[in-house]
């Protein structure tokens, strides 16, 4: 059958074809320029650099007549000349860097600037010969007249006066910095001076900062330019420091109060948040005489003439609120949070409650003001709980907590998201009174919040569930009803989701889940939930951080009748499961029941169906047993488990003979390797196993009382409405044994404990088989001893490497 090709039809008229003609023309034209912009033969031969010359010869070469592209590539690439070549660059190299920057344009000075300061930081000299190669050009660029080059050249001088010994920055910076920040000299030259000053507040003792640096201090305090008091303001805050109580006192704070009532709002600004950040080094009678009186003008003015401050006000207003707890009176007290409330509401309503009819007026800059606003009063929020005292919370700030928990701004409440285990943790005994504001972060439209949420849930929910007075269980049923479904709908929302790495953490925190409800509630809940995922979620992590949570949920499990049908289906659904990807992911399962559970947990259910897929069609699968090998060989005891040994050897023998995937065969040649290097514990404890035998004795003690409880249950449940004193005292002392091994182990769980406590999460359940297929091991054949690969794979096995080494 011949392709059908279909014609447009085109008019091939005179008066068309000079109009083709016409457009051939214009796409010539449009081809000119871009042959003129190749580079002529002249140009190219300019260009072109000796490729004998050395490193050295080549930047002096490309620096004296290169273009400026290259001229940048050499300066770029100065801290790799000073590694190699350090005297040579200090004599040949740099003076020709020194020249060119007087003519170079913004991308070499930058470049530059970025360059000097990784030499300092790389250390290639003594500081003693950076001071004398390098010091004078950054000072001579320093007062570039691009501001972007001049700040990049501070950065750096900022950088190197920390090294500089004090001789050297009296001289060539402090006494020059007594005319640079003068009246007379321009704008940037006095607000580097500012900056300058700033730094070399901690790099003298207080009587040369008093004598030397002081006047010129309170000369650019009162500078004509408020840029530069404004500047010089954010300094003080460095030469207070500097200086100490005393003279801050008496010179710093009047500057500070003089600035605070500048015409300039930047200035007030920078004096405001000075003030804030020193009030430590101020007593009781200057917080109350002087700074309290300047803070309360601020807060007045904030709403009335000078917005500029409000961003900035409610910023700091927890830190201040703190620093000047102990002189408020009452009233103040009150008025000071009742300013925290007005502005953790700004721009919702009016101050008489009723709606703003001008708030669509409002332009953006203002809406993103107010959002700001009530951002850090989200941030500040554990801060005024300690100012009203947890006790005081329900009373003066829940109404504003469920504000600012409800916000309509995601950036809000994702502050409170992140600020609520603070919250949490201050109300103690309280918490319980915030739980349905954790409910709604949980179900949170916005995925950014959720993520905030997740990072400190588990301390949160158990703070919840168990902090307080109302610890226990009856604490634990109240919290249920509306815990379980926010916990399911927030984890749903993030699996439907494109943010694969918010749905990962909020899994690995369900491991917590053991600690905070019941085991049936997780086993109708969440834990076919994980399997589901384990099998249908197509992002690794995801289904790693599932399986893994799933194995937890396993490991807490107090049904002995829903273990094994969990058990029945990781096997079936993933170890036998028809897709290959599947079978992968049985193999990360048992990773995690091999961490999390008893050696024979592991070898009664998973051992042998793991070395079935010694079988499996997919190289990939054979490739990533053969990497697990060791850990399950690990996990057996000798002679407890010799035949289940004689197994694995068998398998190994297999694949030596059988394997015909090269790459697996590799794995497989080193995998025999460290597999007859490893040594088997036995039953009896030895010295050199003794720490791994020990707690792997523990995992076994907590298995038997989990199965011990489980029947305590049934027994109870059976003798209901009978005197069974003994029995309820029996099953109490095990269950608060259990309970306080189940938090030991789920803080290990999650992070809290110390690598070498991991192997202390572990527990099997009971001695009945899960499969037919694997109930009569015992019966298996003993075809190999237990000494090791080099005796039970000689034969068969070296014939087998024999013919791997001739390939």
């Amino acid at each position: 059958m011949h392709p059908i090709i279909i014609f447009s039809k085109m008019d091939f008229s005179q008066s068309n074809l000079f109009g083709y003609i016409e457009d051939l023309q214009e796409l010539t034209i449009i081809e000119r320029p871009v042959r003129r912009s190749l580079k002529t033969p002249e140009e190219i031969e300019r260009l072109t650099v000796d490729e004998e010359l050395s490193d050295i010869e080549r930047a002096v070469y490309l620096l004296s007549s290169g273009q400026d592209i290259q001229g940048t590539s050499v300066v770029a690439n100065l801290p790799v000349l000073m590694r190699q070549n350090p005297a040579d660059t200090l004599r040949r190299v740099l003076p020709k860097i020194r020249e060119v920057l007087h003519i170079a344009g913004v991308e070499m000075q930058l470049t530059a600037a970025v360059s000097f300061l990784t030499v300092l930081q790389e250390e290639s000299v003594s500081i003693h010969t950076y001071s004398h190669s390098f010091l004078h050009i950054i000072l001579q660029n320093l007062e570039h007249r691009d501001a972007g080059v001049s700040n990049a050249w501070l950065e750096t001088l900022l950088a190197v006066i920390e090294a500089l010994p004090k001789e050297t920055i009296r001289h060539e910076i402090l006494n020059p910095l007594v005319s640079k920040a003068q009246l007379s000299q321009t704008l940037q030259s006095r607000l580097v001076s500012c900056k300058i000053m700033g730094k070399l507040a901690n790099k003298f003792e207080a009587h040369i900062i008093k004598r030397e640096i002081l006047p010129l201090v309170k000369s650019l305090c009162q500078d004509v330019e408020y840029e530069v008091r404004t500047c010089m303001c954010r300094q003080l805050e460095h030469i207070a420091q500097g200086i100490g109580t005393e003279l801050t006192k008496t010179v710093v704070l009047p500057e500070l109060i003089e600035l605070a009532r500048d015409e300039g709002s930047s200035v007030r600004l920078a004096a405001f948040e000075t003030l804030v950040n020193l009030l430590d080094m101020f007593d009781a009678d200057d917080r109350s005489q002087t700074v309290l009186p300047l803070v309360k003008s601020f807060c007045e003015k904030s709403f009335k003439a000078d917005e500029s401050i409000l961003v900035s006000l409610s910023f700091h207003l927890g830190k201040l609120c703190n620093g000047l707890y102990g002189i408020f009176t009452p009233e103040q007290h009150l008025r000071f949070l009742e300013f925290y409330k007005k502005l953790s509401t700004l721009g919702l309503q009016q101050e008489n409650g009723h709606n703003d009819n001008q708030l669509q007026l409002q332009t953006l800059e203002q809406e993103k003001k107010y959002i700001s606003v009530r951002k850090n009063c989200a941030y500040n929020f554990p801060a005024m709980i300690v100012f009203v005292d947890p006790k005081n919370f329900h009373l003066e700030l829940y109404s504003i907590f469920f504000c600012l928990c409800h916000d309509p701004e995601v950036p809000v409440r994702y502050t409170m998201a992140i600020s609520f285990y603070e919250v949490a943790k201050l109300l103690n005994s309280g918490v319980y009174a915030i739980h349905k504001e954790l409910v709604t972060l949980l179900q949170d439209e916005s995925l950014e919040v959720l993520d905030a949420l997740v990072g400190h849930l588990p301390e949160i929910l158990e703070l919840m569930i168990n902090g307080g007075e109302n610890s226990g269980s009856e604490s634990k049923l109240l919290s249920i009803p509306d815990l379980i479904p926010a916990l399911t709908t927030a984890e749903q929302r993030a699996a439907t989701s494109l943010k694969w790495r918010t749905h990962e953490k909020l899994l690995q925190k369900y491991a917590c889940l053991p600690h905070i409800i019941s085991s049936d509630q997780i086993y109708y809940r969440f834990l076919h939930r994980m399997l589901t995922i384990i099998l249908t979620n197509n992002v690794l992590p995801v289904q790693k951080a599932a399986a893994r949570t799933l194995c937890v949920y396993l490991r807490y499990n107090r049904k002995q009748e829903q273990r094994h049908e969990v058990i029945q289906k990781l096997i079936e659904q993933l170890g036998q499961g028809k897709s290959y990807w599947n079978r992968l992911r049985f193999l990360d399962t048992c990773e995690f029941i091999m961490e999390l559970f008893s050696k024979s947990f592991f070898c009664k259910y998973f051992f042998l169906p793991v070395l079935e897929l010694t079988h499996d069609p997919v190289a990939n699968v054979r490739m990533k047993l053969c990497y697990l090998l060791p850990k399950v060989k690990s996990t057996l005891k000798i002679p407890t488990d010799k035949h289940l040994l004689q197994q694995l050897e068998l398998c190994i023998r297999k694949l030596l003979c059988q394997e015909k995937d090269k790459d697996v065969l590799t794995i497989v040649k080193r995998t025999v390797l460290e597999l007859d290097r490893m040594e088997i514990s036995v039953d009896a404890f030895q010295k050199r196993f003794y720490e791994n035998d020990l707690l792997d004795q523990e995992k076994e003690r907590q298995e038997h009382l989990l199965l011990e409880m489980e029947q305590l249950e049934k027994e109870k449940q059976q003798n209901e409405g009978r005197s069974a004193n003994v029995n309820d005292k029996m099953f109490e002392k095990k269950r608060n044994a259990m309970t306080s091994m189940l938090k030991i182990l789920l803080l290990i769980i999650l992070g809290k404990e110390d690598k070498k406590s991991k192997l202390v999460r572990s527990q099997s359940f009971s001695t009945q088989a899960l499969h037919p297929k694997y109930s009569n091991i015992d019966k298996c054949p003993n075809k190999s001893s237990a000494t090791g690969y080099t005796s039970s794979v000689s034969g068969m096995g070296k014939s087998c490497m024999l013919s791997f080494s001739g390939k």
